[in-house]
């Protein structure tokens, strides 16, 4: 079922939109989620909380892309777990050491989860992306958006662990200049 169905499902209240959604974004929520904070356990109640949000949310929310509004919902559940939970003591999670190879390109690294929520970076960022070839753009979200590690990024690509790691670096260092250059830094 595609998107625009099972939104469809939602806005006429059936309660087959969760299954569908489920038996489509399931796995991709739970990598998501299990990157960001490490937990099995808490990534399934992380995926359980976006679901409840999309069901609240459609309607009146009609978005373009489900599984994109839905990652999003993942993604932000699983950083409340996290502001919620010493993640460290936990096990941690990809988050974490991908915002840590962040610090450098962010204006500053004493909330750089938050920095990423802000309207100004996230604008930059959207204004970034496209400068990127596709490949590193691929890359650098899957590290970055997805929270996967080099490891898996290259298992998905095809590309080696240092191929992808040297991508990265690169890229980072172009947001640095950019974000430079937008005087965000």
């Amino acid at each position: 079922m595609d998107d625009a169905a099972i939104i469809k499902l939602y806005q006429q209240r059936d309660e087959r939109a969760l299954q569908e959604t489920k038996a489509r974004y399931e796995a991709l929520c739970m990598t998501v989620a299990y990157n960001m904070l490490g937990s099995r356990e808490d990534a399934e109640e992380c995926v359980n909380d976006a679901m409840m949000c999309l069901w609240q949310a459609i309607p009146p929310a009609e978005p373009e892309s489900l599984g994109a509004y839905l990652v999003t919902a993942v993604r932000n559940a699983a950083r409340d777990r996290l502001a919620y939970q010493n993640a460290q003591r936990r096990g941690g999670g990809q988050l974490s050491v991908a915002i840590d190879e962040l610090t450098d390109c962010l204006p500053s690294a004493e909330q750089p989860e938050r920095l990423l929520d802000s309207i100004a970076i996230r604008d930059a960022f959207r204004r970034f992306l496209p400068t990127l070839r596709p490949a590193a753009r691929m890359i650098f979200l899957r590290r970055y958006w997805l929270c996967l590690t080099p490891q898996e990024v290259a298992d998905e690509t095809g590309c080696s662990v240092s191929r992808v790691n040297m991508s990265l670096m690169r890229t980072r260092k172009k947001l640095k200049a950019f974000l430079e250059k937008e005087e965000l830094l």
